[in-house]
């Protein structure tokens, strides 16, 4: 699987809100409305990406949740990783949250 160029990455960025691009990263911060609502979002993400054989770097503190996508093994974004942002998204559309400030707290 080859990684996706930077214009690619951009153009399928403008239909996902929310998301970004940092280096070789898809990110995304986000703050839930309590631990519950972030841990039942990485549990949702845990199985999605079971599934996928597919899995994000995270961190997560209380209520806040940062997730970065990259497909290790292409060295890059790949369409892999916009079928995890897919599914993330459509859990969002039904979750309590809000994105907080897309300055990174941390850089993987």
């Amino acid at each position: 699987m080859n990684p996706m160029t930077p214009s690619q990455i951009a153009a399928r960025l403008q239909t996902h809100p929310g998301w970004r691009c940092e280096q070789n990263w898809l990110a995304r911060d986000l703050q839930f409305e309590d631990f519950r609502g972030a841990w039942q979002f990485m549990s949702f993400v845990a199985a999605c990406a079971e599934q996928a054989d597919h899995h994000p770097n995270w961190y997560n503190v209380y209520n806040t949740v940062q997730i970065r996508l990259s497909s290790h093994d292409a060295n890059g974004v790949t369409e892999r990783d916009f079928s995890l942002v897919l599914q993330i998204d459509e859990y969002l559309t039904d979750a309590v949250f809000t994105d907080l400030d897309p300055t990174p707290i941390f850089t993987p």
